[in-house]
């Protein structure tokens, strides 16, 4: 063989060699061929399909994760025709509201279905923590072998494109082996975090000089003061209930109110793990707007219960807790904001809010004062519920008009 034949052969296998090697790669981490009827609502990531967020790793296989799978609504032009009649006052349904049992018989998924829904999950390797009474929901756990192998799906860690973090994220839409489609499976991912709408006071921002706190600053019974001074209504016999993406420690709301000298009866909150989170803050937990929630409510109404839905994985499972909740708060309330990979995938739950009477108060994420808004509008901007903003508060004195 020529000296210009043996180098061109060992050219070609090592062209070879890397083309092979490329190929395995690529046949490890490509898709996989789509199955079932899929899901009704978008799961893929923007920097992920679009090759924003740098490629890190594979999820380890034996990771747990917490999922919430969610099945769509049933009969839904039928629904949002009743909405439109619940809240007209012309119509004779005018604010005839659905009970839980009454909403789950007409528009919840089929107990069929529900079932279907649980029995694929146990068939794949994931254990079912919870299941919910409008059938809407089934929280499970997992590894994450498991969960690729359930929804067709390679879990990949990638590079946050805009924060000094890591995220974990699936590759493609989901595709369970079903005969029917899912609405929503929640904790695919964690590109977003909830973050709390809460504001820091600037160091030139000055209090107040009516205001009860030090150096004037409002505290909750000035708020109550100058909105429904002269009232005897206190709440009592109505429950409200607080979003929160994490526990609160009870001892930090009885200091506030001992330092602001007013009673607090530690009975009237009442923490609901809605999947099995935890219900208290230690370690690294902050627990700022937890707390500034309750003491905001109780303030307002010194009767009413605070009931605090608590999940540290998903909005869903606290919706959906506050919606089937025995004891059904009629006034809810959300300070946080994050970005879903769909902004529809809470709707049905927030559907199911406004038949049943629910409201739902959002933050708007406005800064006010301290000119740094919050980097999410979402859940402020869905068309089901009402987003509050910040404004300027005047009083005549300390707890005046």
């Amino acid at each position: 063989m020529t000296r210009f034949g043996t180098r061109s052969l060992v050219a070609f296998l090592r062209g070879l060699s890397v083309a092979l090697s490329a190929a395995m790669v690529l046949a490890f981490f490509a898709p996989v061929p789509a199955h079932g009827q899929g899901v009704r609502t978008r799961h893929m990531r923007e920097a992920v399909s679009s090759g924003q967020a740098a490629w890190v790793g594979r999820l380890p296989a034996r990771q747990p994760l917490r999922l919430t799978i969610a099945l769509p609504l049933r009969n839904e032009s039928e629904l949002d025709e009743l909405l439109q009649q619940l809240y007209d006052p012309q119509s004779p349904s005018y604010h005839q509201f659905l009970s839980v049992e009454e909403f789950t018989e007409r528009f919840g998924p089929s107990q069929e279905d529900y079932d279907a829904v649980i029995s694929y999950a146990e068939a794949n390797g994931l254990t079912v923590t919870g299941t919910a009474p409008n059938r809407m929901i089934v929280d499970v756990t997992g590894p994450v072998a498991n969960i690729e192998r359930a929804f067709h799906v390679n879990m990949g860690v990638y590079q946050h494109p805009t924060e000094d973090r890591t995220f974990y994220a699936p590759d493609q839409e989901p595709t369970p082996d079903l005969p029917f489609s899912l609405w929503h499976i929640t904790g695919l991912d964690n590109f977003s975090k909830p973050h709390p709408a809460s504001l820091k006071r600037e160091s030139k921002a000055r209090g107040g000089t009516t205001g009860s706190g030090p150096s004037g600053y409002f505290i909750g019974s000035d708020m109550r003061a100058a909105y429904y001074g002269g009232t005897a209504l206190t709440g009592a016999g109505q429950s409200v209930g607080l979003v929160e993406f994490a526990g609160y420690n009870i001892n930090d709301v009885v200091n506030y109110f001992g330092k602001v000298n007013q009673t607090f009866n530690k009975n009237s909150v009442v923490g609901v793990s809605t999947d099995g989170s935890s219900l208290s803050c230690s370690g690294r937990c902050d627990d700022t707007e937890q707390v500034l929630d309750i003491e905001e409510a109780i303030s307002m109404a010194p009767g009413i219960q605070v009931r605090v839905y608590v999940s540290d994985t998903s909005d869903v499972s606290i919706f959906n807790a506050m919606a089937t909740d025995t004891t059904k708060a009629m006034s809810l309330s959300c300070s946080w904001g994050w970005s879903p990979a769909d902004p529809t995938s809470d709707d049905p739950i927030f559907k199911e809010f406004a038949l049943q009477g629910q409201s739902l108060f959002v933050a708007s994420g406005d800064s006010g004062a301290y000119r740094t808004g919050s980097r999410y509008v979402y859940p402020a901007d869905d068309a089901y519920v009402t987003s509050v903003g910040g404004t300027d508060l005047t009083t005549t004195k300390a707890g005046g008009p």
